[in-house]
């Protein structure tokens, strides 16, 4: 029987608290529903959505922006974002504003779809009995987890909530290919379960952390697509999910790239500090600023949580404002697919930085 150690990412207490306990946490909250009508009230959306979805974007300016060193290693990417997310914001407002939102919905699918498969790779290597054919299957796996209830939501239009706005999904799928691929989603949980407790049986090693993230995955994405159907439930199990363990994962880099003597004097501050509150509150009151601008320009809908004046922009000028305001939430989506890879060449600060959590040698 080997150790353990490969078992969990960070440790057993890390890993139980930032990706177990919020999935737990979001599926508790899903009865509620009954109570609010299946509708958010404010005071649930201010928690879920501006403190926890909407702080974990701006989380990245602290791996990116907020470091120098950073900065200097890849001044053309950090540049460019920005311009890009705002060039395509507004080539897709020129269209229309159903169309901004609807490739904005799908961008941030890829996006959500992408963090569940990254765990999962992690995790992976962390695992060093790990082989290419269990590599495939948590692949397939996680994948199926978030990918097969997409697919039902898009055969079951129109729904009772929608990923940003009204319409954001294209209708037409379907219902007999959900129908039809469900028995093969079920079949890939099975058979993945299966094989974590035959390495059990054969190897004494269970991936604890790997099958906690899988089956909880399944179990929101599941619960908060296709076996409820309220506004509630969908935004208790999604943004909670993907938004907590993202500070909790940034928050763990900032410990380990700050703590030195070397460190930016603001980073180093806030991370040597163990000033977790201020990481929090910043977060959370750019957040709020950035919702503010939403809110008072745009949707005019939480006058209680927003004072102040509304005022409105001519439709001519909403091309060029939106895409701004989204300037951030895109940004975000473009660099996630940069700062978090594993592979050395490509992503060398990374790679030293958490080396201990990466296992085997990236590749």
């Amino acid at each position: 029987m080997r150790a353990a150690a490969g078992a969990w990412l960070v440790s057993r207490r890390f890993d139980l608290w930032a990706f177990t306990a919020p999935a737990v946490l979001a599926l508790l909250l899903v009865p509620l529903a009954a109570a609010t009508a299946g509708e958010v009230p404010l005071w649930a959306w201010a928690v879920a959505v501006l403190g926890v979805d909407v702080a974990h974007v701006w989380s990245t300016v602290y791996r990116t922006y907020l470091d120098p060193a950073e900065l200097r290693r890849r001044p053309l990417l950090y540049a460019g974002a920005p311009v890009v997310a705002y060039a395509l914001g507004v080539s897709l407002a020129a269209v229309s504003s159903d169309m901004f939102w609807r490739v904005l919905a799908y961008i941030a699918v890829f996006h959500f779809v992408r963090q569940q498969y990254g765990w999962v790779r992690l995790y992976g290597r962390r695992d060093a009995g790990l082989g290419a054919w269990d590599q495939r299957l948590d692949a397939l796996t996680i994948y199926a987890t978030t990918v097969y209830p997409l697919l039902w939501w898009h055969a079951h239009l129109p729904r009772r909530f929608d990923w940003f706005v009204p319409g954001d999904f294209v209708a037409g799928l379907p219902e007999a290919v959900a129908t039809a691929l469900g028995p093969v989603y079920l079949a890939l949980l099975a058979l993945f379960a299966a094989r974590q407790v035959q390495r059990g049986l054969r190897e004494g090693f269970v991936p604890w952390g790997k099958v906690l993230m899988v089956a909880t995955t399944a179990a929101c994405w599941g619960v908060g697509i296709i076996l409820t159907e309220s506004d509630w439930a969908f935004t208790m199990t999604n943004v909670i999910v993907h938004g907590v363990p993202y500070v909790a994962f940034v928050w763990l880099y900032g410990r380990r790239a700050y703590g030195g003597d070397e460190a930016p004097r603001l980073l180093g501050w806030l991370f040597q500090g163990r000033r977790w509150g201020v990481f929090l509150l910043a977060l959370v009151a750019v957040a709020y600023f950035e919702e503010y601008l939403w809110d008072r320009s745009l949707w005019h809908e939480r006058g209680a949580l927003f004072v102040g004046p509304e005022w409105s922009w001519p439709d001519a000028w909403v091309v060029w404002w939106m895409p701004l305001l989204a300037v951030p939430q895109l940004t975000h989506y473009l660099l996630d697919g940069f700062i978090w890879r594993a592979r050395e060449a490509k992503n060398p600060e990374f790679q030293r930085v958490m080396a201990p959590l990466l296992g085997r040698k990236a590749s």
